[in-house]
């Protein structure tokens, strides 16, 4: 190791010790299912955001059992609103597969970690490191921020070449005596110092053989070679009630917010100014009489990958429909289903009900 690792390492490590008061509700766990848990919360999220969700997660599961025997329904209604629901279905599924294959027991080698659906490099090596003081380094975006400012690494950090490089040199910095440690030092310094935007580099220990520091590059690293494409989608859901129930379904393909409820959903390549002229409208009632009580403002998600603009509206027919995946619902049965954040923006508006049709 170098002498520029090395004053990494070091340095790091007295930070660590002196300064680093960054509290989390996981810090320090040994315990590997509630390791599994936070990690796999926290992909894709702040940890601002997920830190309720996993104590609310301990407090219904305590254990891995626990979680394995609850009905996926309930599992997904206290996931609701943390969004990307294929982890929450990748928990569900490894939850299962622990408790029926491993007797409830958490494995302990990074291969078997690795090896548990929704689990990957990162997510593995935390595990390894935080519960069983096992020598893999992590490398999440906190990891990846910091070597690339500190050596002045400008390899994409997205690219194959960059994953190789970066995971290559995380591995050589990796104090093997106190994996966990110093794998937990790295990125919270990633976070409360090194930060993406406005780091603290004036009083940053390692400025003054940060590479990306002294020659005025902060900015500019880590590098990404890859751009997201994104795109808008017009949802309009028609909240149809009969005899006080309303027509929901569950989300069954593999688009966004699989697994959740919905209800009647068309959708449009654009804003419609009128829903009620569009054919597909036409088709969902066909001869049945209708009428229109409420039309909602335009609500608005904005995802990774795509923005979504839609309305409400809320519909009263007198007679049933037989609508294909659909299945009416009373209000009661309506509050226990897990909705896409979308709907439950729209559902706690102060002005709609879930008793009000």
């Amino acid at each position: 190791m170098s002498a520029t690792e090395k004053y990494l390492v070091t340095r790091l490590l007295k930070w660590n010790t002196d300064s680093n008061d960054r509290q989390m509700p996981w810090k320090g766990e040994k315990d590997p299912y509630r390791i599994w848990l936070s990690e796999i919360i926290l992909q894709q999220t702040r940890v601002e955001q997920g830190w309720n969700y996993y104590n609310r997660f301990i407090e219904a599961f305590p254990n891995i059992k626990a979680l394995a025997k609850a009905p996926e329904t309930t599992v997904f209604k206290l996931w609701e609103g943390l969004g990307y629901y294929s982890r929450c279905k990748n928990l569900i599924a490894t939850a299962k597969f622990i408790a029926e294959n491993n007797k409830g027991k958490f494995p302990d080698t990074y291969e078997d970690i690795v090896a548990l659906k929704g689990v990957g490099p990162y997510t593995a090596a935390a595990i390894a490191s935080f519960a069983y003081n096992l020598p893999h380094a992590v490398v999440d975006g906190n990891v990846f921020r910091v070597l690339s400012r500190y050596f002045g690494i400008d390899t994409p950090i997205d690219s194959v070449a960059g994953k190789k490089l970066f995971t290559g040199l995380a591995n050589k910095l990796l104090d093997t005596k106190q994996p966990g440690i110093y794998n937990q030092a790295l990125m919270d310094f990633g976070a409360v110092i090194c930060k993406p935007k406005l780091p603290l580099c004036s009083t940053c220990p390692l400025n003054s053989k940060c590479v990306a520091y002294l020659t005025g590059y902060v900015d500019k690293l880590p590098v990404k070679e890859k751009s997201i494409i994104k795109k808008t989608r017009w949802f309009y859901f028609l909240r149809i009630t009969y005899a006080d129930k309303v027509y929901v379904r569950k989300r069954t393909e593999s688009d966004i917010w699989q697994n959740l409820y919905e209800f009647v959903l068309l959708e449009n390549d654009g804003p419609v100014e009128n829903i009620t002229t569009v054919e597909s409208f036409k088709n969902v009632f066909g001869s049945i009489k209708f009428n229109i009580t409420r039309v909602s403002q335009v609500y608005r998600q904005q995802l990774t990958h795509q923005t979504i603009h839609g309305q409400f509206i809320s519909i009263t027919i007198n007679k049933p429909l037989a609508l294909k995946g659909y299945q009416p619902v009373s209000p009661g049965e309506l509050a226990l289903l897990p909705f896409p954040k979308f709907i439950t923006h729209y559902l706690s508006d102060k002005n709609v009900s879930l008793n009000l049709f």
